[in-house]
């Protein structure tokens, strides 16, 4: 069964003729395709014309004075290079990387690691394969290089780009994030107005909402860099989406190879749709359940009676195979685990990664490790025994509190939610929480559950009377209302140490850092930028008596005042 379903595309009148207004594009590299990326337009999801196109682009924090710059072709790459400089016309600095795939994979991934960058400094780049200026024609000429996707034969135009590297630990100027978990492709295969005939989003979009990434897209400018808290594009949902009915009657009963291609379809279309924000500013990535094989975790047909386990997924798209490689995290820097547990300093705070899926410490079940609680759980592990755990502790004992008073933590699975059943990560809770409190961590955002909770800080089930006053516990927000195809799920309780709780509203977080001693969460909706929650909490960060968290003073920094609205 050969799987095809249609992406309108919008092209100028005057380009086709008077009248022609939409062009069907599949897929598949086809002349229409073509066409659309001959005037400047790659459509998401579909193979390129050139397959030396560079597509998918992506950036990550590699320490304050590095950068990795990441990016998908449809062929392998002889030297994937990136030519940068502080200014537009002097790219005269090269860094190169390498080119590699896995099985079942349509795309290779490029990746160019630069350092020796100046901290906190904007740099034009430019992705490259050493290839002449006339396309594809294989040269060792370098001062060309920046010159070749001008001239790329077939390929959609791809402007000039841009990073800002790290702030250096400890610099003061404050600076603010954006946070997103449980994040899934937009559009007509993915989380839109509509719903498949035999089920679907149980929110789907307005008709003129915006989504989370239209959003994103708004508020570029108000952010420096964009964490994602794990889920990432729920290309294992083509299962579902298919005996939905989501792609048409023709595709409700798929099989090993329309997996194998919808999955790829699905996730290169999620990396395209991101591209305009992760191509310029850094997308700092944790692992969730979503990405560790291609059956959405064990999914049932109720229309035809059909249970579908990780049998039906090839073995590129199992064990976070994908993940693994579409990313590059700075754990080499940090001493951490490929793209699983990983820290770095950004002005005042210290971020920490940690994986909830995979690797917990000896006698505690991980969810999606072998035997885990997820259908067809058997992945990993990615580390020695023990050493996510021993990693975290030596991580957290290392920060110089006086440079980096804040300490942020994200990962996927939630302890503290008005759920019940195994989406509440109780193992978790014994993995992380006892290190978050020993070592006076800030704050810590998760996600998993498609809900919006903003916690007040708690400890070992007990919640801190302090609240957001100079607390000793840390504060913990749910945010996992990104949004994706399935929508947003319901609570089961409100818990009473919930300050807010929402299941009605897709949004992300900004996180504003404002000195040493104020940070400022804010939930925004996606729909229309309304911020619909707003709390800050104050830390005295006073580490002189060597106090681990620092509480210090009195708890009269004005800290606390939380507001919201509602829909």
């Amino acid at each position: 069964m050969k799987l095809h379903w249609l992406t309108l595309f919008a092209v100028p009148a005057g380009f086709l003729g008077a009248g022609a207004q939409l062009i069907d594009i599949s897929n598949s590299s086809n002349p229409w395709s073509c066409l659309a990326e001959s005037t400047g337009v790659h459509v998401p999801g579909t193979i390129p014309c050139n397959p030396y196109e560079p597509l998918q682009q992506h950036l990550a924090f590699a320490g304050p004075t590095g950068m990795t710059v990441s990016w998908e072709t449809h062929t392998q790459l002889e030297s994937p290079q990136v030519w940068y400089g502080e200014s537009p016309t002097t790219l005269t600095s090269v860094a190169t990387g390498t080119s590699t795939t896995y099985p079942s994979s349509r795309v290779y991934d490029n990746h160019v690691k630069i350092t020796r960058l100046k901290p906190n400094t904007k740099y034009w780049y430019r992705v490259s394969n050493q290839l002449s200026p006339f396309g594809l024609l294989h040269v060792s000429v370098p001062h060309v290089s920046p010159q070749c996707y001008r001239n790329c034969p077939g390929c959609a135009y791809r402007a000039l780009d841009t990073f800002i590297t790290a702030r250096e630990a400890g610099d003061e100027t404050p600076f603010t994030i954006a946070v997103v978990i449980d994040l899934g492709l937009m559009g007509s295969d993915g989380l839109s107005t509509k719903v498949g005939p035999y089920g679907g989003a149980a929110n789907p979009l307005g008709p003129n909402d915006l989504n989370t990434i239209q959003s994103l897209m708004e508020n570029k400018d108000t952010f420096d860099f964009i964490a994602h808290f794990g889920d990432i594009a729920y290309s294992d949902y083509f299962i579902k989406e298919s005996w939905q009915g989501y792609f048409g009657n023709s595709s409700l009963i798929p099989n090993v190879t329309s997996v194998v291609e919808g999955y790829n379809v699905l996730l290169e279309q999620f990396y395209d749709q991101m591209t305009p924000l992760t191509s310029s500013k850094a997308y700092m990535v944790a692992a969730g359940n979503h990405e560790a094989n291609c059956d959405n975790g064990g999914t049932t047909d109720s229309v035809h009676n059909i249970t579908y386990t990780t049998s039906i997924c090839v073995p590129g798209q199992v064990n976070f195979t994908g993940y693994i490689n579409h990313f590059r995290m700075p754990s080499d820097e940090s001493g951490g685990i490929g793209n699983f547990w990983y820290s770095f300093d950004y002005g005042l705070a210290h971020f920490i990664i940690l994986d909830s899926e995979t690797d917990f410490p000896d006698g505690l079940q991980s969810p999606d490790g072998p035997g885990g609680t997820d259908a067809g759980a058997n992945n990993g592990p990615f580390g020695a025994p023990n050493q996510q755990y021993e990693w975290f502790e030596n991580d957290l004992a290392s920060i110089d509190r006086e440079q980096t008073p804040w300490v942020i933590v994200g990962l996927h699975r939630p302890w503290y939610i008005g759920i019940n059943g195994t989406d509440v990560c109780v193992t978790c809770q014994e993995a992380f929480e006892s290190l978050m409190i020993k070592y006076g961590v800030d704050l810590y955002m998760q996600g998993h559950v498609h809900v919006y909770e903003r916690n007040t800080p708690i400890a070992n089930n007990t919640v801190d009377p302090a609240g957001l006053n100079n607390p000793t516990a840390p504060w913990n927000i749910v945010n996992g209302a990104a949004g994706h195809y399935d929508g947003l799920d319901t609570f089961d309780y409100i818990p009473t140490f919930a300050v807010v709780a929402w299941g009605n509203t897709y949004g992300w977080s900004r996180l504003t850092f404002h000195n040493r001693t104020h940070l400022t969460h804010e939930f925004v909706a996606s729909a229309n930028g309304t911020v619909m929650d707003s709390a800050t909490l104050y830390k005295a960060h006073d580490f002189s008596s060597g106090n681990g968290n620092g509480q210090g003073g009195n708890g009269n920094g004005q800290g606390g005042n939380g507001s919201s609205q509602g829909i």
